[in-house]
């Protein structure tokens, strides 16, 4: 335990990170949202609605409402698409935390060189016996590509709530209904993490349910973005973490659970 007690510290101080250098504090609707890159500052200048000044840059005025700052948000995004610094354009909108208050929403591909916070929820899947359900991430994947992952893990978006999230990334990405997921915890968020990444920086929230499941069911990925999904042991997870053959993220929801074990006090919910 105290092994995994030092890692899972090791791995909290490592993902605690400054802004890149030269970013600036983000500004939007008067609100503190993010911090926004060097880059992205270039790209963005000259749109109207945006003010750089040598602190900060500022989005919008404080009483603009919602359907302006999304159209605003929109333009931005566009403006950071054609520049190069929002490349891995998804169609999908995540909602834009200012105060930690839902106040309008952006493309996904935006979030990162503007700082702004996300949300991330991840499935720890257990076995009965305590053996833990690991996804391996797809060649394809353009962040961690082939490193083993949570069962379940992704961003909530802007159009659900935190619960609907999970339960939408456990049918995409395992294969599971709601149904399957009957035995498990509420989600808690375990902490907030700041990294800098190549193509911006990450604040992001991680929330975890862990979850029993039960023998009969067979967890399968549906979205292509897993190329494989094992049952390990715990010392088995534990000396993947330490070779690193686990993403970061994956490590500290792993950690987390090897450390608490929620999932012992689902058992007496077994038929």
């Amino acid at each position: 335990m105290k092994q995994i007690t030092e890692i899972y510290q090791g791995l909290q101080q490592e993902i605690q990170e400054f802004p890149h250098r030269h970013s600036l504090p983000l500004v939007i609707a008067g609100k503190p949202a993010g911090f926004i890159t060097a880059e992205a500052q270039h790209a963005i200048r000259h749109q109207p609605g945006i003010v750089i000044t040598g602190t900060d840059v500022r989005i919008a005025t404080e009483d603009a409402p919602r359907n302006e700052l999304d159209a605003l948000l929109a333009e931005v995004a566009a403006l950071l698409h054609s520049a190069n610094c929002a490349k891995a354009w998804r169609n999908e909108l995540l909602p834009v935390y200012a105060n930690d208050q839902d106040i309008a929403a952006i493309e996904r591909a935006a979030v990162r060189p503007l700082g702004l916070l996300t949300r991330a929820v991840h499935l720890n899947a257990w076995t009965p016996d305590g053996k833990i359900f690991l996804a391996k991430r797809a060649s394809t994947k353009s962040t961690d590509p082939g490193l083993w992952d949570t069962l379940v893990g992704g961003l909530a978006n802007s159009s659900e709530q935190i619960e609907q999230a999970l339960i939408r990334e456990s049918d995409e990405e395992a294969g599971l209904d709601e149904c399957d997921l009957q035995i498990r915890t509420p989600l808690r968020t375990i902490l907030r993490m700041h990294r800098r990444l190549p193509e911006g920086y990450q604040v992001e929230d991680i929330l975890v349910s862990d979850c029993i499941l039960l023998p009969e069911t067979q967890p399968a990925n549906r979205d292509g973005e897993v190329s494989e999904i094992r049952i390990f042991g715990q010392e088995e997870v534990l000396d993947m973490i330490i070779d690193k053959t686990i993403t970061t993220e994956a490590a500290i929801v792993l950690l987390e659970g090897l450390l608490n074990q929620p999932a012992q006090k689902l058992l007496h919910h077994l038929p």
